[in-house]
């Protein structure tokens, strides 16, 4: 019970990695606000099933007014807020060199959610971490925004700012905590039909498999639990990009 009087707020926690990340938090003893976009069904019954120390907030983060609703939800139901993990995320596949099914609607819609409402999120946040003994900022990331590669250009481009957003928060609202998880392919429900690519991770990776959501939970609280790292990028893929 180590993170036991801590509060967490884990976007997008209804199913994947922030399901199996609000999981482990609750197993170290924290408070955790599980929240989702449209899973409200699904958001509802994880938290319900965590137990009294959980709470569900619908909130889509990009829209201002929900992303005040989820900060000031937190802080009504538990008092205060710890840790953030930005897990909240939208992406649709399109091949790279197909620009014209990369459409201005679906570029923007990537952004609003990936990039500006990880940031107003994490902006609105901030005042409340600034209280915590060793608040911290985990987002979730891609090694998409490591490396060419991903669902589309604008996912790749939207993973590779929140990467250098992290950097620079770092650097400037210490002694606030900020670092982020990279992962390659995860086995999530949304990535259930791409035999394919996890065929091909197989072949390919030193650690011959698809990440998963655990994986991608134990790296959160690695930097939960660090209380001297900041400014960290973690990728989590089995060693696959350094053969890339």
């Amino acid at each position: 019970m180590e993170l036991s009087g801590r509060t967490a707020l884990v976007t997008g926690s209804s199913s994947g990695i922030g399901e199996r990340t609000a999981e482990r938090l609750i197993d170290l003893g924290a408070n955790v606000v599980v929240n989702s976009a449209s899973s409200v069904a699904q958001g509802e019954a994880v938290a319900q099933r965590l137990g009294e120390r959980a709470h569900y907030i619908r909130a889509d983060i990009s829209n201002a007014d929900d992303v005040q609703t989820l900060v000031d939800g937190t802080i009504e139901r538990f008092g205060q807020l710890d840790i953030l993990v930005n897990n909240a995320g939208w992406t649709t596949v399109i091949p790279h060199d197909d620009l014209d099914e990369l459409t201005d609607e679906i570029f923007a819609r990537t952004f609003d959610v990936n990039v500006f409402g990880t940031w107003k999120l994490t902006k609105a946040a901030i005042p409340h971490l600034r209280k915590a003994e060793d608040p911290n900022v985990v987002t979730i990331t891609s090694v998409a925004g490591v490396r060419p590669i991903g669902s589309s250009i604008a996912y790749s481009m939207s993973k590779a700012a929140l990467n250098h957003m992290t950097l620079l928060l770092a650097k400037s609202y210490g002694p606030i905590r900020f670092n982020a998880v990279a992962p390659g392919l995860v086995a999530t429900p949304w990535t259930k039909d791409w035999d394919d690519l996890h065929a091909a991770v197989e072949r390919k990776a030193p650690i011959p498999r698809s990440a998963t959501p655990d994986d991608c939970a134990e790296a959160v609280l690695a930097f939960v639990r660090n209380t001297y790292c900041s400014g960290a990028i973690m990728v989590v893929d089995g060693g696959l990009t350094q053969l890339q």
